[in-house]
């Protein structure tokens, strides 16, 4: 078999790793092959590519050196930054929240765990995993022309030389400018380069292609220029409206804190694509980040009426019935995932709340055993937490002290496992011990309410006490 034939086959089959061992062997015979270049950088992007739109995630500098103003004192209902805590909206003061104060969502998903509510001391005294490192310029290459001898790869260098390109030349070639465009952008994750490559493929089609202006607004939008990302979806837009562009769009209005102008345009793409469960989903999302978990839930449910294997949808409306006081429902909602293959630790952990609420006490230690078989580091500490809090309800105080103390010991910055902890330790008369506690969790989550209450309560139970 031709080896270039057998390249591209094994590129179609997705066993990336494979064809680009072919090409390498190919290119060292002969290094100006172009169709052997295109076919080597194809099949190294699309290894690492992935789905932007849903992986999109804030960093530290996009959180602290924003520079987008918004209303100090926004009109409730309309800022995702400000919004406020209304106990009209459900029964939210008992549940769950994050570290921005927003109740904790079903699922976790890009964003969720944005630390918008810590300080940039805090941010960076935490450790954190390179998971969210998202770097936006690379300068680590050399040169290439296609055609020529920069195409040349040399062993003990990176397959291209980006910082020597010739962008215009290569824009001009399309057959060549889209495959470039996404080696850069995704494998080498070089958006500036990218950009400028974008911008002259843009010139040379007349400002027609819809391609080259969703990958501009792309560029613009890792950037930070939100307002050139949104003036280039927009114009794709106009030209051709998809379901992709509008979840772009969103994203850009929402990165402004504009959600009321993020769902009015949902509400307009459901005009082009009626019950389109991605738009549901995001306008979902909104009404979450809003803290209207009822509109939320709502959109949710009739995410369900399209598509009943929803997982997000599922686990959202499974712990808005959980802490709307309805576990009985919440578990038939979890035992739905559960039959649909689901089997990690947060399910069990969350099965076995929903039988100890719902009474069914035969299964509630067998999740949580399950849930501690499968846990693995901080989500450990919160399976202690949980099982303590069982042993809460049931009034064995011994036990429950012994499991925060396991949580902290795999966890030391599990901030309600101190002030459970604290509230035990008071019940047994050691004020000062339980007052420190109380002071280790204000500390680690500030914008938790129940250490600072249960400190304030002490410190007048001492006050009384003295002055009587």
């Amino acid at each position: 078999m031709d080896p270039f034939y057998e390249a591209c086959y094994l590129l179609r089959k997705r066993e990336f790793t494979r064809c680009i061992d072919i090409c390498t062997n190919l290119l060292q015979k002969n290094s100006l092959d172009q169709a052997v270049w295109v076919l080597k950088m194809r099949a190294l992007t699309m290894q690492v590519m992935v789905d932007d739109i849903e992986a999109e995630e804030e960093g530290i500098a996009d959180i602290f050196l924003d520079t987008d103003t918004i209303a100090i004192s926004a009109r409730p209902g309309t800022s995702l930054k400000t919004a406020n805590m209304n106990t009209t909206l459900g029964n939210v003061n008992h549940r769950p929240r994050s570290v921005s104060g927003r109740p904790l969502s079903g699922v976790v998903r890009p964003g969720s765990q944005a630390s918008s509510g810590e300080t940039l001391q805090q941010v960076l005294k935490t450790p954190r995993t390179a998971q969210s490192a998202r770097p936006v310029t690379s300068k680590s290459a050399r040169s290439l022309r296609l055609g020529t001898a920069s195409i040349v790869s040399q062993l003990d260098g990176p397959f291209i030389q980006i910082s020597r390109l010739n962008m215009t030349n290569y824009a001009a070639q399309k057959a060549v400018s889209k495959p470039l465009f996404e080696y850069i952008f995704y494998h080498e994750n070089d958006i500036r380069n990218a950009l400028d490559l974008a911008i002259e493929a843009t010139k040379i089609c007349e400002f027609k292609d819809i391609w080259w202006k969703i990958q501009l607004g792309k560029c613009y939008f890792l950037l930070g220029l939100n307002r050139d990302a949104e003036k280039q979806f927009k114009s794709a837009l106009k030209q051709q409206p998809s379901i992709q562009l509008y979840l772009r769009l969103a994203r850009v209005y929402i990165r402004l804190d504009q959600p009321i102008t993020a769902f009015d345009l949902f509400t307009d793409a459901l005009k082009h694509f009626p019950n389109e469960v991605t738009i549901m989903t995001e306008m979902a999302r909104i009404f979450e980040g809003l803290n209207n978990l009822p509109m939320s839930v709502k959109y949710y449910k009739e995410i369900l009426q399209e598509d009943a294997t929803n997982m997000e949808a599922i686990a959202c409306i499974g712990v808005h019935h959980f802490y709307s006081d309805q576990p009985d429902i919440g578990l038939r909602f979890y035992q739905r995932l559960l039959q649909m293959g689901l089997y990690n630790a947060e399910l069990f952990n969350n099965l076995g709340l929903c039988c100890f609420f719902a009474q069914q006490y035969d299964m509630v230690m067998i999740c949580f055993e399950r849930a501690l078989s499968l846990a693995i580091n901080e989500n450990a500490a919160d399976v202690w937490y949980n099982i303590a809090h069982i042993a809460i309800g049931i009034g064995d105080f011994d036990i429950a002290e012994q499991c925060l103390r396991l949580a902290l010991s795999i966890d030391s910055t599990h901030a309600t496992s101190f002030n459970n902890l604290g509230c035990i330790i008071y019940s047994r008369g050691h004020i000062q011990q339980a007052c420190s506690y109380f002071d280790s969790s204000s500390a680690l989550a500030p914008y938790l309410f129940e250490p600072y209450y249960n400190r304030a309560f002490v410190s007048h139970e001492v006050c009384y006490n003295s002055f009587n």
